[in-house]
């Protein structure tokens, strides 16, 4: 699955992993060594993250059931705890530093 940033085109990433069971969003990301650029993890339902037993920092998107972007969080180094985003349907994770400012709350996302 891809996705895609809709103003402009942009691929934000190009293979996403979904996690969508309780035990895959549990886990998310902790323990890995690090992401593949272009890489991403899909949580569903997902409001809030941690970055707790992580090794990296991740970049994260927060959006709603129509792809709407509520919040962005860049560059969050391991063992934070993000803020809970209300009406938040999924959070895509990225490799920290992938978004470089082009994603801002009320932007479109896409996943195809």
């Amino acid at each position: 699955m891809k996705c895609i940033l809709k103003r402009t085109g942009e691929t934000l990433a190009r293979d996403v992993e979904v996690a969508d069971t309780y035990f895959t969003r549990l886990k998310g990301l902790m323990f890995r060594r690090g992401m593949q650029e272009g890489a991403g993890l899909l949580l569903d339902p997902c409001p809030q993250i941690h970055t707790c037993f992580m090794r990296f920092a991740i970049d994260a998107v927060f959006f709603d059931k129509n792809g709407v972007v509520l919040y962005v969080a860049e560059r969050m180094k391991p063992w934070r705890f993000g803020r809970f985003v209300r009406g938040a349907r999924y959070t895509l994770e990225l490799p920290g530093g992938s978004l470089a400012g082009r994603v801002k709350k009320g932007d479109e996302v896409v996943l195809s």
